[in-house]
């Protein structure tokens, strides 16, 4: 009842309702809502990855180590693309590289 009515307004004075906005603001609102989607989800992740990369790309022997299973380990040597962990006295594993979670070893502070 008030859209007819909002519609014969339209209809006696020649001009067009408004209407759903064009096909220009649609690409302004996807372009924003791409913006806000990477601003808050991908850059992030992006940090997040790379100081995991540079975590585990400074590994040495003799690091202790905790895996995301939460298995905790010493290394005892690095490959291209897995660390061998020592998680027992004759007990050793490869892992991969991004199965390490955290570094338990205290950094040394260097002058």
């Amino acid at each position: 009842m008030i859209l007819g009515g909002f519609l014969s307004l339209y209809q006696n004075t020649g001009q067009q309702p408004p209407g759903g906005g064009g096909f220009i603001q649609m690409l302004i609102m996807f372009g924003l809502i791409f913006v806000i989607f990477y601003v808050l989800i991908i850059l992030p992740s992006r940090k997040r990855q790379k100081k995991h990369q540079e975590m585990v790309e400074q590994l040495k022997s003799g690091d202790k180590i905790v895996t995301t299973g939460g298995i905790y380990g010493t290394v005892m040597g690095t490959k291209e693309d897995r660390i061998e962990i020592k998680i027992s006295a004759n007990v050793k594993i490869d892992i991969t590289k991004n199965s390490v979670a955290a570094i338990l070893t205290p950094k040394e502070k260097t002058k």
